[in-house]
């Protein structure tokens, strides 16, 4: 009977085990910053951003699937323009908050207060307090996101 549940166990351990070394790349962090419901840069309109020079909420009429997000559009031109060129439009760190990549981890975004196109890329912060301290050295800030980006996911 001992001898049973020792196997047992043992059996237990050794599943875990394969299922935690199977199932431990899915814990590392998405490409895309995503909120809940899998949509990028929280529902809004990325393109808007550059061509209206404004936040705008995105649509469920006009979606694209990109890089496992789905992003939402505020109409079909917008929606067009990205599925065209998406490197052009999609913010960069995959969305993540440009500053706490530039400290080595990631942290979410705030799509209306914490933005900024700078040298034709979109850069999102956390909020505007971040935002104001990421506009302190811009430059700076950019160089240390790019040399840790993506190792951050990991």
């Amino acid at each position: 009977m001992q001898t049973n549940r020792y196997r047992k166990s043992i059996s237990i351990l050794f599943i875990a085990a394969v299922i935690a070394m199977t199932v431990s790349p899915v814990w590392a962090k998405s490409p895309v910053n995503t909120n809940w419901r899998g949509w990028a840069v929280k529902g809004y309109d990325v393109v808007a951003y550059f061509t209206l020079g404004q936040p705008t909420k995105g649509a469920g009429d006009y979606t694209y699937k990109w890089r496992d997000a789905t992003w939402r559009f505020a109409n079909a031109e917008h929606l067009a323009a990205f599925t065209a060129d998406p490197e052009r439009y999609a913010p960069q760190y995959g969305g993540y908050c440009a500053y706490a990549v530039a400290m080595g981890t990631t942290a979410n975004i705030d799509p209306v207060h914490g933005w900024q196109i700078v040298d034709g890329k979109l850069y999102l912060n956390y909020n505007r307090s971040i935002q104001e301290k990421w506009m302190q050295d811009i430059p700076g800030y950019i160089e240390k996101a790019d040399n840790n980006w993506p190792k951050v996911l990991e």
